[in-house]
C-alpha cells in the first residue's frame, strides 16, 4: 500500500481505475494501489495456464472488491468468494460487484478471515486464494506511515509488530480451503518478499514457493502452490 494515489481526490471522485475497470470508492476502504494491479495480473495469468472449468476463487481481505471483480471480469467462468472484516468494505463490494453485473458468480461475506466462509464446504474446493493483506507494522503508523491514517481506515494497514501478521493467519489456515495444486498468492509491502516466502517454505502444505518482482525489481507478490 503506497502513497502513489492521492486518497482525498479519489474519495471526492467517488471512484479509481483497477486493472482496466472503474470501481466505486468511499471512506471506509482502502482505495486500490496501482501496485497490486500486480497481484490481479498474477492471479489472472495462472488462471488462465490452468485453463481449468469454472475456477473457485476466495479473495481474503478484499477491501473495495477490486481484486475479486477483476479476477471475475477476466475469466469469465470464475467464481469468487470475497470476504472482509468490515461493514464498510463489505458494502462497497458488493456495490461494486452489481456495478460489474457479477451478483451471480461473486459473493461478498463479512467476517474475520476464513471465519467468514463458515458453513460454505469450501473446504478443499478452492483453486486460488489471492490476499492483499494490511502489512505494515504498528511502530511503522505510529512514525514514518502515521499520514496513511488520515484519511483511510486503520483495519486496512495494521499487522501487528512486524506487519506480518495477516499473512501468517492466512498462510496456516489456506491449506484447508485449497485443492491440491491450489495457488495462495499474498502481495507483501517492499522488503517483505523474503520472509513471507521463508513463511511458506517452512510450511510442508506449501511447495514452488515464488517471488514475483514489479517494474522496479523489487518483490511484491508470493505464491505457492498447496501440496497434492
Amino acid at each position: 500500500m503506497s502513497e502513489s494515489i492521492n486518497v482525498a481526490e479519489a474519495y471526492g471522485r467517488g471512484c479509481t481505475m483497477f486493472m482496466g475497470i472503474e470501481l466505486l470508492v468511499a471512506p471506509g476502504a482502502l482505495v486500490p494501489r496501482p501496485e497490486t494491479e500486480l497481484l490481479g495480473r498474477t492471479a489472472v495469468d495462472a488462471l488462465r495456464q490452468k485453463r481449468l472449468p469454472a475456477p473457485r476463487i476466495v479473495d481474503m481481505c478484499c477491501g473495495a472488491g477490486n481484486l475479486s471483480c477483476a479476477i471475475a471480469l477476466n475469466i469469465l467462468d470464475a467464481r469468487v468468494w470475497a470476504s472482509d472484516l468490515t461493514e464498510g468494505c463489505v458494502e462497497l463490494a458488493r456495490r461494486n460487484a452489481a456495478r460489474h453485473a457479477l451478483e451471480s458468480r461473486l459473493a461478498v461475506l463479512r467476517g474475520d478471515l476464513f471465519g467468514a466462509l463458515s458453513g460454505l464446504q469450501l473446504e478443499r474446493t478452492i483453486d486460488m486464494i489471492v490476499c492483499n493483506p494490511p502489512y505494515i507494522s504498528e511502530a511503522r503508523l505510529k512514525g514514518d506511515r502515521a499520514s496513511l491514517l488520515i484519511d483511510e481506515p486503520r483495519e486496512a494497514f495494521a499487522a501487528g509488530p512486524y506487519g506480518l501478521s495477516i499473512h501468517m493467519r492466512v498462510a496456516k489456515d489456506a491449506p484447508r480451503y485449497l485443492r491440491p495444486q491450489g495457488l495462495l498468492l499474498f502481495e507483501v509491502g517492499r522488503g517483505q518478499d523474503r520472509q513471507v516466502a521463508t513463511l511458506l517454505e517452512r510450511n510442508d502444505a506449501y511447495e514452488n514457493v515464488r517471488v514475483v518482482m514489479d517494474e522496479t525489481g523489487a518483490g511484491r507478490v508470493v505464491m505457492a502452490y498447496a501440496r497434492g
